[in-house]
């Protein structure tokens, strides 16, 4: 029988950095959803009371920190990860992929409470979904945890996480990017943000046209744009665009999770954001041309040729 809400442990395994004032550190924390993705390619959607047989259908692990957090541990970033988990099959599935790609797990919690769920139905580039959020919204911040970081990245996460997050980085000199997705960015603390991200549906439902991107109060702004590419202002106020990798678009889930990826890995090594951006456009191409979040996911050496047979240029 479930019990709502009451961890059944407090951690998983020991987490294997210190904190911010020792010698080893996690590169990045990640915090945010972790569910399981039922995607289904139709040819039309349903109408009222009726079936549709689908096409082609993806089981596996999602969640968009859960997914930026895999693709940075494949390229041999040291992450950790910040989310909750049921006390189920898919919490157990979670749990034994973070650790087979080397993802700390001693940040997540595990409660008794159904995993979350997510479901799409997919026709062409138009996309609908269903989330159950289950263990979820259980989360909360492990500063102890938090303080071993370098640098922290959230997806889909709650206002009041959010604020919490991004005052303690701020105040202990940690850089935080925030892919906010569909929630609003809370004011109190927009330029506390070294880098947001979004994309250019969200930002013109947020903000306006793209030429307000001089108004937001983050140090650095990210927007994907739509059909590739990206459009960024860097904190001296400079805007420029990194064009995309044209792609047969299959499945775009887990595209702008990958971006995140690449992007946050170009900022660790001290690349240029221009260089940054066009790593993580690489890494959206790659995802588009795949059914679900992870299926694309390579290994660093992969990526780096297929940047050079790209000729992106890129200093790896």
């Amino acid at each position: 029988m479930y019990t709502k809400g009451r961890s059944t442990e407090k951690n998983i395994n020991q987490p294997n950095g210190k904190n911010i004032r020792g010698e080893r550190m996690f590169d990045v924390v990640a915090i945010g959803n972790l569910n399981y993705d039922i995607i289904l390619l139709v040819e039309r959607f349903p109408e009222f009371h009726e079936k549709v047989i689908a096409k082609r259908a993806h089981f596996g692990l999602g969640g968009a920190a859960g997914n930026t957090a895999s693709w940075l541990a494949h390229m041999g970033v040291k992450v950790g990860f910040i989310g909750a988990v049921g006390n189920d099959e898919i919490g157990e599935a979670h749990i034994h992929y973070f650790k087979k790609i080397g993802v700390d797990v001693g940040g997540i919690k595990v409660v008794n409470e159904h995993s979350g769920i997510a479901i799409s139905l997919i026709k062409g580039e138009d996309k609908r979904i269903v989330k159950h959020l289950g263990a979820n919204a259980y989360r909360d911040v492990n500063f102890e945890y938090l303080s071993r970081a370098r640098h922290v990245h959230m997806s889909s996460n709650p206002k009041e996480l959010i604020e919490k997050t991004v005052n303690f980085a701020f105040e202990n000199g940690v850089s935080i990017s925030l892919d906010i997705g569909e929630a609003e960015v809370p004011s109190s603390v927009e330029d506390k943000i070294t880098y947001l991200l979004m994309n250019e549906d969200e930002f013109q439902r947020k903000y306006g046209s793209l030429e307000k991107i001089h108004d937001v109060g983050a140090k650095n702004v990210i927007i994907t744009l739509n059909g590739g590419g990206a459009m960024v202002r860097d904190d001296k106020g400079k805007v420029f665009e990194i064009r995309g990798l044209s792609a047969e678009v299959i499945d775009s889930t887990g595209a702008g999770d990958a971006f995140d990826a690449g992007f946050i890995y170009g900022v660790l090594k001290g690349w240029k954001l221009g260089d940054a951006t066009k790593l993580g456009t690489l890494l959206a191409y790659l995802t588009v041309q795949k059914v679900g979040a992870r299926s694309a996911i390579l290994p660093l050496e992969e990526i780096k040729r297929m940047a050079e047979d790209l000729k992106l240029g890129l200093p790896f």
